[in-house]
């Protein structure tokens, strides 16, 4: 295994991870072979997290895709470099085949450029019912309904209009970052099992980050191909929605851990952010503490140290979060704590009811 820039690469342990490139990360439209037939690329994000991590996988002649990238003209040119490095077929171009192209779950870092990919290179998308139906969905949800929705489900839940109408006066931005997602698919199902380049690659499924996360792990080579459910340094976002105001996504995502639980702890891990590790089962200690730090401090706000015993969602971010949440990430923070508060409610810690105001809080059981 070599680094960036062709040099041995030099093992960084940190926080209990073992980081076996260190510091090291493949530049736009380069290639990292992180292991045999496995070539990570990073692309570029537009956001504070700046960046996503793709995989291409070696199979017999050709190769398999895993996760797309935003739908940017710059990442287009990236991928574009990418099948010229690679020799691969392309837009009438002849080369080498893509067998298929897998996306671990519908958010538009992973799924952006899918239908983009699936036509120029005349391959089939493979990914789990749910989160194909989610991509079609949103992408097809006309801007007055995403509006109407969202404003009336963050209203409920304490948030000023002024700030409502200014996070979605935008519309539908969904579908502005994602290429419409393709009608055929070929479905994912927890416990498949894929042939690719020779090594068999089993789906795990993790939930509550997205409802049915397509994880790959191939266990002859000890490698997992992680997308979001399961990163290094930071912890996915963990929403309550409009289209599902009821769900309990963090108990969801912290159960399905379970579905990890015979990887061993020296597994090399491909995470869709950040840099890949060892230390599976060490992160997934530290992604539990995590959040029951979280909802610990959650819990405590109701117990005088606000000040208020009866507490909205709105009310409740700044006890979640610690620093200042602009306009355009309150949405995450807001869903972030509802699914705290949800958890706590269904613990029995707290409890919500709906005031005569019209703004749904929360107060100790």
């Amino acid at each position: 295994m070599s680094s960036a820039n062709g040099r041995p690469a030099r093992t960084r342990v940190e926080d209990g991870l073992d980081y076996p490139l260190g510091e090291s990360w493949p530049a736009a439209g380069r290639t990292i072979e992180i292991a045999s037939g496995v070539h990570w690329l990073r692309m570029p994000l537009p956001f504070q997290l700046d960046h996503i991590n793709l995989w291409l996988l070696e199979d017999g002649d050709g190769y398999a895709i895993v996760d797309t990238g935003l739908q940017l003209d710059e990442t287009k040119e990236h991928w574009l470099e990418i099948f010229r490095r690679f020799g691969i077929a392309h837009g009438g171009k002849a080369g080498k085949p893509v067998t298929r192209l897998i996306v671990t779950h519908f958010h538009p870092d992973h799924m952006g450029l899918a239908g983009w990919l699936n036509d120029l290179l005349d391959t089939e998308l493979w990914i789990t019912r749910t989160e194909w139906l989610m991509a079609r969905m949103l992408y097809l949800d006309s801007d007055a309904v995403n509006h109407r929705s969202m404003a009336k489900f963050y209203a409920l839940h304490g948030l000023a209009p002024d700030l409502v109408d200014r996070m979605f006066s935008s519309g539908n931005t969904y579908r502005r970052r994602v290429a419409e997602a393709p009608f055929h698919h070929r479905r994912l199902c927890a416990g498949d099992v894929l042939e690719i380049g020779g090594r068999r690659w089993e789906i795990i499924v993790g939930t509550g980050h997205a409802p049915e996360h397509a994880c790959l792990w191939t266990a002859g080579d000890g490698i997992l191909i992680s997308g979001d459910q399961i990163l290094p340094k930071i912890t996915p976002n963990i929403s309550v929605w409009a289209s599902e105001p009821d769900a309990s996504p963090l108990e969801d995502y912290l159960g399905s851990f379970a579905n990890f639980a015979g990887l061993p702890d020296d597994a090399l891990v491909l995470p869709s952010h950040n840099l890949p590790f060892r230390g599976v089962q060490t992160r997934i200690g530290q992604i539990v503490d995590h959040h029951r730090v979280r909802l610990e401090r959650l819990s405590g706000g109701f117990a005088g140290g606000s000040g208020r015993a009866r507490l909205s969602a709105a009310d409740a971010v700044p006890l979640l979060f610690r620093r200042e949440i602009d306009f355009h990430q309150m949405g995450f923070a807001m869903g972030e704590c509802l699914a705290h508060l949800a958890y706590l409610e269904g613990e029995g810690t707290l409890t919500g009811r709906l005031d005569p105001d019209g703004i749904h809080r929360f107060e100790r059981t």
